[in-house]
């Protein structure tokens, strides 16, 4: 791709039953541009869509299913190539000119590093931290009482070794579901739990 058409506008319509993209003087297909196979079959799919709806008697729902599709697929194309990309909608032959949209920066936070979440979903703070309350609760209790029916029945330091078997056998899987969705609750929980019940397990074998 030439300079020249690097930076000329884009133009995205229907020829046929294919998409096609205009720069400047030059018409080519989606494969032509870096936009990715992906992209390029949607593209295609769209346009043979709106060559059929053309073609038939189809409704206003219908229609309008078929327009914002392919304002959607400009908008991908815009983003794609940085810059304006002129839609033609083949079906009502209106023409839009779509921007590409610039991402908000976010500033991260402590929070945001340690409860991460999916894209689009909200952070569920008030059952998440009630869960990583009950599981912490469950597992200070499970420590602490292995301690101690360890410490009576054998020794003070049969409690530690088991005390230090249990927190290797659960370190791993704490440490991988620390980012998965909800599960993520869970872990925080447990592994705040074992955090504070070595504090009890010191205290029981001293």
């Amino acid at each position: 791709m030439t300079a020249d058409r690097q930076r000329s506008s884009v133009e995205l319509r229907v020829r046929g039953e294919r998409a096609v993209l205009t720069a400047g003087r030059h018409a080519a297909e989606p494969e032509s541009f870096p936009l990715g196979d992906e992209l390029a079959a949607a593209l295609h799919e769209w346009a043979r869509v709106a060559t059929a709806i053309r073609t038939t008697e189809s409704t206003a729902e219908t229609v309008g299913v078929v327009s914002r599709r392919g304002h959607q697929l400009a908008g991908r194309v815009a983003a794609e190539l940085h810059r304006p990309v002129r839609y033609v909608d083949p079906v009502t032959d209106s023409a839009i000119v779509v921007v590409p949209q610039e991402p908000t920066p976010r500033r991260a936070t402590p929070a945001a590093h340690w409860f991460r979440r999916t894209p689009g979903e909200p952070t569920p703070w008030g059952p998440g931290l009630t869960v990583s309350v009950m599981i912490g609760a469950v597992v200070l209790v499970g420590m602490l009482a292995l301690a101690t029916t360890i410490t009576e029945a054998v020794a003070g330091w049969a409690a530690l070794v088991a005390a230090l078997i249990v927190t290797a056998g659960m370190a791993p899987s704490l440490w991988i579901g620390r980012h998965v969705p909800t599960m993520r609750w869970v872990c925080f929980g447990a592994a705040g739990g074992l955090a504070v019940s070595w504090l009890g397990v010191l205290v029981v074998l001293l």
